[in-house]
């Protein structure tokens, strides 16, 4: 019995607060102000009215604000699967008279219809469901209704999610990004399995799944990595890692840094506080691209200066803290190497930070640490 009703319940563990938090004030924020602009828009188009905002949208909202990762939520799903739906909905409406098979008719076509345009939006089959039962209101409007609210609509929400989602601090539309802007994969896409593999064992699946790939071969390759560790040695960062750490405070000249980095021959500088808690880090890249060099000296020019004033931060003064990346990937002592190697890989990062109790700066792992650890285990191990 326990077995048949086991897929009951729910799945997978609760979202954290914040995003449960972020998800529904974006949901909010959204359907409030596709609502508000649809109401000021849809005054300006000749009678019939149409309505402001018709229920799928609702349905839309879900994916865009609370899962924005969905390969069901990407802006070509929601605009594509929304027309192709609303233009069956209304032929069917047209065509056949009695609702119920006309109704049955447009979800089938309108499913079949996305998964061939690679456009499947589950709301989207609501919207060919209110086409063909909306009631007079909607088969006035015929195709019009295709335009507004289904495209006026689906455009202003997606508008509304694009804004909120990037305020909020994550990736939407959800796509794969070329770290070196090269042909060449990723370093982590480089072992074990390759993307043919795992394209050739998705077509032999054969059915939809709701997850994107490129995070599902993410995890499976996270997965590999994880099966390493747990078969193979056990060293740790803490055995690997450089202790006699070269970190500048928040308030060190520029001109300074980059000294330091020349005379100790690195390529990273950890910022800390009075108490040696990581406060950001100071890289190469970072002189390079946020620095303005003048003389032969790195500053901070006017663009910089306008990007730090956008962000609240303090007034630059030509330090440490005007360029360093925050917030800092970092390791601990007890983390095996294998978990500095996943952040090496997918993050591009040369140095990571080795943080003890309180965040307190205790050494620093580079990837030639990693490569000589990884290359004397394997010595031993033969």
């Amino acid at each position: 019995m326990r077995t048949i009703f086991h897929g009951f319940g729910p799945a997978g563990a609760m979202p954290a607060r914040a995003e449960i938090l972020r998800s529904g004030l974006g949901a909010l924020v959204g359907i409030g102000l596709t609502g508000l602009l649809a109401q000021g828009l849809g005054g300006l188009l000749p009678a019939p009215l149409p309505p402001a905002l018709i229920p799928p949208m609702g349905a839309s909202a879900v994916l865009l604000f609370a899962v924005p990762s969905s390969p069901l939520a990407q802006p070509w799903n929601l605009m594509a699967g929304n027309l192709v739906a609303a233009l069956i909905g209304v032929s069917l409406a047209a065509l056949l008279p009695a609702p119920v098979p006309a109704a049955a008719i447009a979800i089938g076509l309108a499913i079949a219809a996305m998964m061939v345009l690679r456009c499947l939006h589950p709301p989207s089959g609501a919207v060919a469901l209110t086409a063909v039962l909306g009631g007079p209101a909607v088969h006035g409007l015929g195709y019009g209704f295709v335009l507004w609210p289904v495209m006026g609509n689906s455009l202003l929400l997606l508008g509304a999610a694009l804004a909120y989602n990037r305020l909020a601090g994550r990736l939407y539309p959800h796509a794969p990004r070329s770290l070196h802007r090269t042909e060449d994969p990723p370093a982590f896409d480089r072992v074990g399995f390759t993307s043919a593999d795992l394209d050739q064992a998705l077509k032999d699946y054969g059915q939809f799944l709701d997850v994107n790939r490129e995070d599902l071969e993410n995890i499976l390759r996270r997965t590999e990595l994880k099966a390493l560790r747990r078969r193979g040695g056990q060293i740790l960062c803490g055995q690997v890692m450089s202790r006699d750490v070269i970190a500048v405070a928040p308030d060190t000249a520029l001109s300074e840094a980059h000294a330091l980095m020349r005379a100790h021959h690195i390529k990273a500088l950890p910022v800390t506080d009075d108490q040696a808690r990581i406060l950001g880090i100071v890289t190469q890249t970072d002189l390079l691209d946020r620095a303005d060099w003048r003389g032969g000296r790195p500053g901070i020019g006017f663009s910089r200066r306008l990007a730090l004033a956008l962000r609240g931060a303090s007034a630059p003064n030509g330090t440490a803290k005007d360029i360093m990346t925050v917030p800092v990937k970092t390791v601990t002592p007890d983390m095996a190497i294998v978990e500095a190697i996943v952040l090496f890989a997918e993050a591009g990062l040369h140095h990571l930070p080795v943080v003890g109790d309180a965040g307190r700066l205790v050494g620093i792992v580079s990837q030639s640490d990693v490569l000589v650890a990884m290359l004397a285990e394997r010595q031993g191990a033969a």
